[in-house]
């Protein structure tokens, strides 16, 4: 394994002035910070995360908080977390991965300790009780997601609310104005997770403006719970014309169940979806969607906080501007059938 010592043996200086060229803690002439760097480059030198990390007092480690929740969609979740590590690799660092129902006291533990340089985190609520912490913390941290107050706080998060917004008014320009919401399961909307409030926000606020009728109902996963609610709906509003959902493991049994009941998608009945691409383009009907840019997300993160760790960067908070995608599963309105 090559040393510290071979580079500097093969660079022709000493082994301090090698140690100075990779902390930066004095200054070293160009021609000679050249020549070291030539020589670590062809001779393939790694230097042992251990000691850079005694020597530059950091640890070159982001800790990432990732929700592990049985009412969550883990596929985006692990998109986010995978986009997070590769772009982190990228700048050197490696990721530690933390379970985000620690909360609180995940957050003191990295406070507390040397084990992570910098934190991202994920599932954030409106009202987080783990951002008084990063608020008074000392090291970056940055948020996906939005809470309901984001002063003194770094986030990038699609902007849901506008993404809400987008879905009714390309509803709306078809004709519809009966139109239902098949939200996340309703522990989503207990603990007002940022993302699902502000869809919800951002579709009541825009039908109300374009005078259309929004009927919103949460979901739990599985076949019978998305029947359940599907039929719940058509009791409820019985002229609904059109669905949006936020809820990709509700995408599946709601196709099914109107090819059941003979609703045509979209002759009958139209489906704007939330999802990410992937999903909305394996459907049996390929989907109508706003994409969920899981890995821009990721990158995003990971470049702020760096900037962060390097001091170039005060707290911003970054909106992805949502994109609907026209595929096959909404159509001009008509009138619908018998109620499933």
């Amino acid at each position: 394994m090559v040393t510290l010592a071979d580079v500097a043996q093969h660079a022709g200086v000493s082994a301090s002035t090698v140690s100075y060229v990779l902390s930066g803690k004095r200054s070293i002439s160009a021609t000679t910070r050249e020549r070291v760097e030539r020589s670590i480059e062809q001779l393939g030198y790694h230097p042992n995360a251990g000691a850079r990390a005694l020597a530059s007092s950091r640890s070159n480690i982001i800790a990432l908080m990732v929700p592990l929740r049985t009412d969550m969609y883990v596929p985006v979740m692990m998109e986010i977390a995978i986009a997070v590590a590769t772009t982190a690799r990228t700048f050197g660092y490696d990721v530690l991965l933390l379970t985000g129902e620690e909360g609180p006291a995940a957050v003191r533990r990295i406070e507390g300790s040397a084990l992570a340089d910098a934190m991202i985190l994920m599932d954030v609520e409106l009202h987080d009780d783990r951002l008084p912490l990063l608020r008074a913390g000392r090291r970056p941290a940055v948020l996906i997601g939005l809470p309901a107050d984001t002063t003194g706080l770094s986030c990038v998060d699609l902007d849901f609310a506008a993404a809400g917004a987008r879905c009714a008014e390309h509803l709306a320009g078809l004709g519809h104005r009966e139109i239902a919401v098949i939200g996340e399961a309703p522990g989503v909307y207990e603990r007002l997770t940022g993302f699902a409030e502000r869809t919800l926000s951002g579709l009541r606020e825009r039908s109300g403006e374009l005078g259309l009728r929004l009927l919103h109902r949460p979901c739990e996963s599985g076949y019978a719970a998305v029947s359940a609610t599907v039929g719940r709906i058509f009791d409820e509003r019985p002229g609904t014309t059109a669905f949006v959902v936020q809820n990709e493991a509700a995408i599946d049994p709601l196709l099914s169940l109107l090819r059941q009941h003979r609703r045509a998608v979209p002759e009958d009945i139209s489906v704007v979806a939330i999802c990410p691409d992937q999903v909305a383009v394996q459907a049996s009907v390929p989907l109508t969607s706003v994409s969920v840019p899981a890995q821009e997300m990721g990158r995003r993160a990971v470049e702020q906080v760096v900037a962060k760790l390097a001091g170039r960067s005060a707290d911003e908070v970054v909106l992805i501007a949502p994109e609907l995608t026209v595929r096959e599963s909404a159509g001009p309105r008509s009138v619908a059938g018998d109620p499933l």
